[in-house]
């Protein structure tokens, strides 16, 4: 088997809502202008196509035209080598992460079998969360509370709301007032987004220790190790972090210097499914669990195929196919991965489980 080609494919879906701006603890963004999605097919010379989620350039596509794609690891690293002088971290890793994962979803195809089988296998059901609670403009302390208690009033058994934007007596008083909505059960996260230094972190942390955050996101810079590093050893609630990390060579510094108390490679970031089994297995000598941040299609399946998978990030209301656009993600894919109840069961089907349903995609598809 040869791969003979990479097509990429481009939806724009129409705006159906008014142009919404919201932020996390340092970034503002915008929904309800229309949105979009990109699809990468790998085809190969036995008309088996593997897909993935992004595009590719023609230096990374001359990579693999020609390649056999159960060579899952030498092609990894080759794509890797191509252009590891210049940068071994960013968006050309980001890039190979979209090619990798499309190996995979072919390789699964190929054996008729599921990704998180041929990743590992160790169950078939995991947990996820629901990532909201942004900041908008006048949205008040009562709406976010009514925000989580949605999710929980959904079937989820964990949430995850922002913080770091206001002050950290203000942000005290928003994780006070979810807390109190959606009772002592639900497990609660809280993403600073990379909002504060050290001692802010810190400081944040004793303010809202009362209130039992499940984990403390992303505290400080992704670059400040030591940093991240200082606040682990002093808070008692878990520093979970890695959504802007690249590698296992990057996460082994994380985990070396006990930075973090739980991993969150995201696949489609930090490497692809090949180098992020290896980051979750690195993990696991450490008694670190590994919790993805970013699309729970992708991250269900690594979570799925570890021992000390966590929990998986839900992020639906985040992505493009939002309820503000003219169809949803169940219109757009034939079959694809669903959270129900706050739980993913993962399906039978071969690779990733996700298709295409053509009859929509061929109105919103960009020729």
């Amino acid at each position: 088997m040869k791969i003979v080609d990479v097509k990429v494919r481009r939806f724009e879906f129409p705006q159906v809502a008014p142009v919404k701006e919201y932020s996390n603890g340092i970034l503002t963004y915008r929904r309800g202008g229309g949105g979009g999605v990109t699809i990468m097919e790998i085809v190969t010379d036995e008309d088996v196509t593997g897909i993935g989620f992004g595009g590719i350039s023609e230096a990374l596509k001359n990579q693999i035209l020609g390649e056999d794609p159960l060579d899952v690891e030498r092609l990894w690293h080759k794509m890797f080598m191509a252009w590891r002088k210049p940068v071994a971290k960013g968006e050309l890793i980001r890039a190979l992460s979209a090619v990798d994962i499309a190996i995979w979803d072919l390789i699964g195809k190929v054996t008729r079998q599921p990704v998180y089988k041929l990743l590992g296998g160790y169950r078939s059901r995991v947990p996820a969360y629901a990532a909201g609670g942004y900041y908008e403009e006048g949205k008040t302390i009562q709406d976010l509370a009514r925000e989580m208690v949605s999710y929980v009033e959904a079937g989820y058994e964990a949430v995850k709301m922002k913080v770091g934007r206001l002050s950290i007596e203000e942000d005290a008083e928003r994780v006070k007032a979810v807390r109190e909505a959606i009772g002592d059960a639900i497990a609660l996260m809280v993403d600073a987004n990379n909002a504060y230094n050290a001692y802010q972190a810190i400081k944040f942390a004793r303010a809202v220790e009362k209130y039992n955050p499940y984990w403390f996101e992303e505290p400080v810079r992704p670059d400040d190790i030591e940093g991240s590093a200082e606040v682990a050893r002093v808070i008692d609630t878990p520093v979970a972090s890695g959504e802007n990390e690249f590698t296992r060579w990057g996460f082994r510094d994380l985990l070396e210097k006990r930075a973090v108390d739980i991993i969150q490679a995201d696949p489609g970031v930090a490497g692809g499914y090949t180098e992020v089994r290896k980051i979750a297995a690195m993990a696991s000598a450490y008694h670190v669990p590994y919790s993805p941040h970013g699309s729970h299609v992708l991250g269900a399946h690594v979570v799925a195929a570890c021992v000390n998978g966590l929990i998986v990030e839900s992020v639906a209301r985040c992505s493009p196919l939002r309820k503000d656009q003219a169809i949803s993600a169940i219109d757009f894919y034939e079959k694809t991965i669903e959270v129900k109840d706050g739980y993913i069961d993962l399906p039978s089907r071969p690779g990733l489980g996700v298709e295409i349903n053509e009859k929509v995609a061929a109105k919103y598809e960009i020729k």
